[in-house]
């Protein structure tokens, strides 16, 4: 009994494995076309995106330029590698400082005498001033004293009162001579401390001067991005410019690199002149870029430029500049990649979509090849909505499966277009 039943389960395992076999291969058929061997495709119900596809490139919507210091004489003694990534105030560029600190130890030399002649010419002007106040004081002590002997007393000749009077002329004449003398060296020393300190300070500016320009000899990047160097022009030739390196001379103020924000990447396509009047600031995008076929990024158009560019390539052309900001950007994006993106202008809610290839026309009207067992019928069908790769319509059943290609036989024709 046990026996039979194991008979019996074994034939009904191949009995079902028969009938999938036989349902597999007859569905086969009827994907591929029955036995025309035509290509067919599955159409899609569910919402259509009608849009406009256009190509670009990734760029950086802000970038910042790194500049060489306004100095004379620079060299590059050392570069950061270009493409490798920075971070904001770490350095980039350093330039050759050798003959800057040179000049900077002996403009320290000459603000360290100039200070000390400084100094010195206090210290002197000091010692004059009190040797001054000491004279001073002992002219003012013999005009009093003069005065004194000029005082009337009976028991002085009068000869020798003329002789006191004209001491005391003397002394006081002495007194403002001295006066004088004193305010003399006071200017005296006055005017030569301003040209002193004046000198002073020239020094302390060559100095600083110096060192703002040796903490200029050091570039550092102004932001977090990749380090893009430029071409060397200076020789003139622009077919031979090569990147800036280590050991070129460059003059004040040239344009040495860019470092552009990659958290500001779009890209930036071209619209067709045809295609400006269907699309508008904030429409959905879709933004596929080359080196990255997996990735697909979800983004609004954020501006359209206002005017159209000509373009002389092949027939001449005008287009339109399109910008899709791409916010929080893959870490794997690099400005310079190409890509595209679909700009959506309508949708189309519980939609079929077939490939654009399955669309023939036929006296005019759209139809498609939908397969029947082992045929295909014509049937005229509603273009809702073109893309470049596939079509909306209506007319057929949602899981129908339609040719790629037309038949050739009058046979899979006659049955007309519904």
């Amino acid at each position: 009994m046990k026996r039979l039943l194991k008979i019996l389960f074994g034939c009904a395992a191949v009995a079902a494995v028969g009938a999938a076999g036989w349902m597999g291969v007859n569905r086969y058929r009827e994907q591929s076309g029955g036995s025309t061997g035509l290509p067919v495709a599955q159409a899609r119900a569910g919402e259509f995106l009608a849009i406009i596809r256009c190509r670009g490139e990734v760029k950086a919507d802000r970038s910042v330029q790194v500049y060489a210091p306004l100095m004379p004489s620079l060299r590059i003694a050392w570069m950061a590698p270009a493409g490798d990534f920075v971070e904001e105030g770490a350095p980039v560029i350093r330039f050759d400082s050798s003959a800057a600190q040179q000049d900077l130890i002996q403009k320290e030399a000459a603000l360290r005498t100039a200070k000390a002649t400084l100094d010195q010419a206090i210290a002197q002007g000091r010692i004059t001033g009190e040797h001054d106040s000491g004279d001073l004081i002992d002219a003012q002590f013999q005009v009093e004293l003069a005065n004194i002997k000029t005082a009337s007393n009976e028991f002085i000749s009068r000869l020798e009162a003329e002789r006191n009077r004209i001491d005391l002329t003397l002394a006081q004449q002495k007194q403002r001579l001295q006066q004088a003398t004193a305010d003399q060296h006071k200017v005296g020393d006055e005017v030569k401390l301003a040209g002193l300190k004046r000198q002073l300070d020239q020094a302390q500016l060559e100095v600083d001067l110096l060192k703002s320009r040796l903490e200029r000899m050091e570039v550092k990047a102004p932001l977090a991005g990749y380090w893009i160097v430029n071409s060397n022009y200076n020789g003139g030739v622009s077919n031979t410019a090569a990147p800036f390196k280590i050991g070129d001379n460059v003059s004040a103020g040239m344009n040495l690199a860019v470092i552009p924000d990659m958290t500001s990447l779009m890209l930036d396509a071209k619209v067709e002149e045809i295609d400006r009047g269907r699309i508008k600031a904030g429409d959905d995008v879709r933004v596929r870029v080359d080196a990255v076929p997996e990735l697909v990024i979800e983004a609004k158009l954020s501006q359209i430029s206002p005017l159209a560019e000509l373009s002389l390539e092949g027939a001449i052309a005008r287009s339109f500049r399109a910008y899709a900001a791409l916010r929080n950007p893959d870490p794997r994006l690099r400005p310079g990649m190409n890509g595209g993106m679909d700009i959506v202008i309508r949708r189309i809610p519980n939609a079929i979509t077939v490939p654009a290839k399955a669309v023939f026309t036929r006296g005019g009207k759209p139809i498609v090849y939908l397969a029947e067992q082992k045929t295909f019928r014509a049937v005229e069908v509603e273009v809702l909505a073109r893309n470049p790769d596939e079509v909306a319509i209506s007319g057929i059943p949602a899981d129908g499966v339609v040719a790629l290609v037309e038949p050739g036989s009058n046979d899979d024709k006659q049955k007309g277009a519904k």
